[in-house]
């Protein structure tokens, strides 16, 4: 067991996975949160007026011969829930059902392994990296009711595979198969962003860097618990990077993205990604996109498990708003900052809902 990464975080860490199992009707004061974060359970969360999905959209004719008409229909619903959600769905992407089941139910039998299997990588604040429960560096913060797993997949310098879990014993393979679909269908998606903002195709991409954009992914766990109406699995936050690919677990919804000023819950459709857009793109962007608040809310009676794939710029070029995107009547917003620069920024606080994005913006 290697018990050094640990001593690196402000406080001995504890599994929240353990204490699921140890606490029958209440949960430890450093999972409380204050009352205004709290989610609200007053609705079902199966009410249809509560689960008021985003966007779904069927990404079929952009992969064919459709006809233009529907093309054109597609880039349209992808601009608008880009400007208006920053969240939607799609289905028929391309990447294969059976291979989304895979990969999400290896990493639940991970998470099932002994703890003393779990531990061999145990991740530590300066790499990130590994089997994880906490963000955030803060003394004393208040905690989420999370365990996780981040790996490397671009570049390929940065992917080890040693620091990736060797059990169940096809896992590596399948977290390598699933990265290279993933990473392709978000090569995808980035064409259809700069195309919808009257940009060439590439440009977005080579604003991330080009052939040499960054890649991770981030596994949660969000064990039952036994007062989810005090805790969040995840608190509200944006995604720092560029943009998100998420599958969600295809039981248990959890996902709340805030529209307004109501958390909606949302209702994953059957072998869909739910893409949202991160803090990097609204960057590039100039605001026209928008990164959005979103916050997991836990389950009393199921255990959930989700993988969050970040399709990333370049760790050390700068990220400011794209040249054609800025005009006299729409300056750029945000200075030249380094994903690596911005990422230190949100690491050492932990997730803050959009005031670090927010914080970025140039004074006027």
């Amino acid at each position: 067991m290697k018990n050094s990464p640990q001593e690196e975080w402000p406080e001995p860490i504890i599994r929240v996975q353990s204490l699921s199992e140890a606490c029958v009707d209440s949960i430890p004061d450093r999972y409380i949160k204050p009352p205004t974060d709290r989610p609200s359970f007053s609705s079902s969360p199966d009410d249809d007026d509560v689960v008021s999905n985003i966007p779904i959209i069927d990404l079929h004719p952009l992969f064919s011969a459709s006809d233009p008409a529907a093309r054109a229909s597609v880039l349209a619903q992808i601009s608008d829930a880009c400007r208006d959600w920053g969240f939607f769905q799609i289905v028929n992407h391309g990447v294969s059902p059976e291979l989304m089941d895979k990969a999400r139910d290896t990493w639940r039998q991970f998470f099932h392994l002994p703890v003393e299997m779990k531990q061999q990588y145990a991740n530590s604040p300066k790499t990130y990296e590994g089997y994880g429960s906490r963000l955030g560096v803060q003394k004393g913060a208040i905690l989420d009711w999370s365990d996780y797993y981040f790996l490397h997949y671009l570049p390929l310098q940065l992917k080890d595979h040693n620091k990736w879990p060797s059990h169940p014993p096809y896992s590596r393979e399948v977290v390598e198969e699933y990265g290279r679909e993933v990473v392709k269908l978000c090569g995808r998606v980035m064409k259809v962003l700069s195309v919808n903002l009257g940009l060439e195709e590439d440009r977005l991409e080579n604003g991330f860097g080009g052939e040499e954009v960054g890649a991770c992914l981030r596994v949660n766990f969000y064990p039952k618990c036994p007062r989810p109406e005090l805790t969040l699995g995840l608190s509200s936050h944006s995604d720092p990077g560029g943009m998100t690919m998420l599958l969600p677990d295809s039981e248990v919804a959890g996902l709340q993205v805030r529209r307004l000023d109501t958390w909606i819950t949302v209702k994953p459709a059957r072998h869909a990604f739910i893409v949202n857009i991160g803090d990097q793109l609204q960057v590039l962007s100039n605001a026209i996109y928008k990164s959005v608040e979103h916050r997991v809310i836990v389950n009393s009676n199921q255990e959930r498990v989700s993988l969050a794939f970040f399709y990333n710029p370049k760790s050390n070029i700068p990220i400011e708003p794209v040249k054609e995107l800025v005009t006299p009547d729409r300056p750029a917003l945000y200075p030249p900052m380094t994903f690596d620069e911005y990422r230190l920024f949100i690491r050492l606080k932990g997730p803050q809902g959009k005031s670090q994005v927010e914080s970025l913006k140039s004074p006027r």
